[in-house]
């Protein structure tokens, strides 16, 4: 069953490897089909470098069950469910341990907007969660880090699509979009971006970037009014 579905999860994650963001088995890409009420993500622990369709792990949404496969889902399968079932309009999400996406995690900071890349695909800082509790580690890992950036984002009133990804306190970035291939895309662009801030505030920690010049970019590509490429 959605065999179509498992061979854009297995290329994304496959590109993941392409644009140097995963090394070893690190990292995972996930699709939903709506319709059907399933999520396809890339097992666990299973090698890139042999990786096929075949590979991936078709995942009830409702249930969390295993429906088709012969691995054992991803381990953060629980976090990309919570995910899917709180935002509707997300219909791919990647995980990574990209380095310089990690240092803000490590350190607990946002990833700060500073200049017209970071506009052109985040519409504003890219957030960084709280850290779980002991009792949330403990009860329930990858469901609970779902939860708290379902926290974050609603706290701070973001846009899922205008702000597509967060870091996880003391953990690593999580991207989405609306399919498998857009969600490695911001994963890649944020890992680009999170090295440009951290250079960045080593020069100047006072670093910033208007309002207006992040407005231009950010809706010169997106929206109504957005007039960048070459438009249908």
């Amino acid at each position: 069953m959605l065999e179509e579905l498992k061979r854009e999860v297995c290329e994304a994650n496959l590109e993941l490897v392409r644009r140097g963001v995963v090394i070893y088995t690190w990292g995972n890409v996930s699709g939903i089909d709506r319709k059907s009420g399933c999520m396809v993500i890339k097992p666990s622990g299973v090698s890139y470098d042999s990786m096929s369709p075949e590979d991936m792990v078709v995942v009830s949404l409702e249930a969390g069950a295993r429906v088709e496969g012969k691995w054992n889902p991803s381990s953060d399968t629980k976090t990309h469910l919570e995910l899917y079932r709180a935002f509707p309009e997300l219909g791919g999400i990647t995980h990574t341990h990209s380095t310089h996406a990690i240092v803000f995690a490590q350190a607990g900071r946002d990833i700060p907007a500073l200049g017209t890349t970071h506009a052109d695909y985040f519409y504003g800082d890219i957030p960084c969660t709280r850290a779980l509790t002991q009792q949330e580690v403990e009860s329930d890992y990858e469901a609970n880090t779902g939860c708290v950036i379902i926290e974050t984002v609603r706290e701070r009133g973001i846009d899922p699509l205008a702000v597509p990804g967060i870091v996880v306190r003391n953990h690593g970035p999580f991207t989405w979009g609306r399919d498998a291939a857009a969600s490695v895309y911001h994963a890649v662009v944020m890992e680009q971006v999170a090295e440009m801030a951290l250079k960045t505030l080593l020069l100047n920690p006072q670093a910033s970037i208007q309002q207006y010049v992040l407005d231009k970019h950010y809706f010169r590509k997106h929206g109504p009014g957005a007039y960048y490429g070459q438009g249908n």
